[in-house]
């Protein structure tokens, strides 16, 4: 249980360091692309090296490719259900107050994993408050299962350290472009840095969750839970963090990219 709160720990301290710095900070918007090309590459070569392939070699490849399925599906119900939840937030837009340009720019940037959504609600002339709440609560969507998946790791043989990597370096541009957002809607720097402090403790509740309730089961049980989380990281793969690194990232999105997916090979080795 010590490992898997190291492990917690080491990964969802970006989330801090990363909410510290968007407070004081604006980040150029290509950075935060760069850094989420990067962290695209470091979670496909994990899921394609050791989340997946565990799965199957655990329980075979019906109830990993379920799993699998049933992740993404889950992600993109509950993905569903925050838009409809961002949506109401917004409010009508003739009674809230037009973000300045400079407001809207950083907003329809910001990474936060769901720029379609940010993009609407900043359309419609949603509150900055309610836009950085939203923020937050897809971090923490996209988080849960990923943390859940390194916790079940480490049931496996000392737990993945090119995911641990790959989560690193998905929370940190998150919260910092966050903490950006939070700023920008008038919150104190002490309530953005507060703020992904907690859902640094969520997430690293959540690797010892998946360390310890699934150590109570078979050993071939486990591939149903592990592709689930795989299912679910790759659906915010394709939903969120590509396409966000696509738009701030290029021209070197591609090759950071590349480059992430090569470091977590040789991790994974």
């Amino acid at each position: 249980m010590g490992q898997a709160l190291v492990f917690g720990l080491i990964g969802s301290s970006a989330l801090v360091i990363g909410g510290a710095l968007g407070a004081y900070w604006r980040a150029p918007h290509r950075i935060s692309g760069v850094l989420l090309a990067f962290a695209s590459g470091t979670l496909i070569s994990a899921l394609a090296f050791e989340l997946f392939p565990e799965a199957v070699h655990l329980g075979g490849l019906w109830p990993a490719g379920l799993g699998l399925i049933a992740g993404g599906l889950t992600f993109v119900l509950i993905n569903t259900a925050l838009d409809s939840w961002v949506a109401q937030s917004a409010g009508d837009p003739h009674e809230v107050p037009a973000l300045s340009s400079e407001a809207s720019e950083d907003v329809s940037g910001a990474q936060a994993q769901q720029t379609e959504r940010v993009q609407e609600a900043a359309t419609r002339q949603a509150s900055s408050a309610a836009i950085g709440f939203a923020l937050l609560a897809a971090v923490t969507l996209d988080g849960v299962p990923e943390n859940l998946a390194l916790g079940v790791s480490l049931l496996s043989g000392g737990g993945s350290l090119a995911l641990l990597v790959a989560i690193f370096c998905s929370n940190f541009p998150a919260s910092l472009v966050g903490a950006v957002a939070m700023r920008s809607g008038g919150r104190s720097a002490p309530f953005a840095i507060g703020i992904w402090t907690l859902a640094a403790v969520l997430l690293t509740l959540a690797v010892v969750l998946g360390r310890g309730v699934f150590a109570q089961f078979p050993e071939e049980h486990l591939a149903f839970p592990l592709a689930f989380a795989g299912g679910a990281v790759l659906a915010s793969l394709a939903d969120t963090l590509m396409p966000e690194a696509f738009e701030h990232g290029r021209p070197l999105n591609s090759m950071v990219t590349a480059g992430g997916f090569l470091v977590s090979f040789v991790l994974s080795g």
